[in-house]
């Protein structure tokens, strides 16, 4: 099945690189998207023009896709679903979780001269980024693309509540599940509170498997795919 594949901040579709490959012997069709903002160019774009490339993606894809998202792009995997629930088959949130309505984004780190930069490791310091060598992070860190403030600033609006049928899938890198599943009962995480059909998976890995467990994150992720 086609699986569509969103970095979260800081990254562009070259984020997916190593998982891809992985995803196609497995027998899909991985599609990773640039995001407005993040890999064209823009220093203007919005969250609008975000939820747009993905709903764009989601519209082109061959049947019903899989959304990935990673991070803060948890939120725009889930806006998908808001948005298109009936074109959605499954949405996997890696290392982070959807924001709610009225949520801003990704407002997280200080904006600069109309973006958001990479602040550095110190706020990612521990589980986060402990499996990240030095090589791995200042190749980050040098790849890294600041985010338009119209992005990480712009104001989450979830419509459907048809979004809540759409089967759920967390994998849970620098937390575990047991963690996850706290939260959500402790109301945290509400989006989740209501999702009917929910799996949590393990993996051993810091805020971004797609880089340090590439393969064993392709292969969880296929063998969440629903058959559709």
């Amino acid at each position: 099945m086609d699986i569509l594949l969103i970095a979260g901040l800081w990254l562009d579709g070259s984020a997916w690189d190593d998982v891809a490959p992985v995803l196609q012997a497995l027998g899909h069709r991985p599609i990773p998207i640039t995001l407005p903002g993040q890999g064209d160019g823009s220093a203007s774009a919005t969250l609008d023009d975000q939820v747009a490339a993905v709903l764009a993606a989601v519209a082109s894809a061959s049947g019903k896709p899989m959304v990935v998202g990673h991070s803060a792009a948890c939120t725009l995997a889930w806006l998908a679903a808001d948005a298109c629930p009936e074109r959605v088959a499954k949405v996997a949130f890696i290392g982070g979780f959807p924001a709610a309505d009225g949520q801003p984004y990704a407002d997280f780190f200080e904006v600069k001269d109309g973006v958001m930069p990479f602040p550095g490791w110190g706020p990612f310091e521990g589980p986060d980024s402990a499996d990240l060598g030095e090589e791995a992070r200042s190749d980050f860190t040098s790849a890294a693309i600041a985010v338009p403030a119209g992005v990480t600033k712009g104001v989450v609006r979830m419509t459907d509540e048809r979004r809540f049928d759409v089967p759920v899938l967390v994998v849970c890198p620098e937390f575990t599940p047991a963690q996850a599943q706290e939260w959500i009962a402790a109301g945290d995480v509400p989006e989740l509170a209501k999702a009917k059909h929910l799996d949590l998976v393990d993996i051993d890995s810091g805020h971004w498997p797609m880089i340090t467990r590439p393969a064993e994150l392709a292969r969880l992720l296929a063998a969440a795919a629903p058959e559709v």
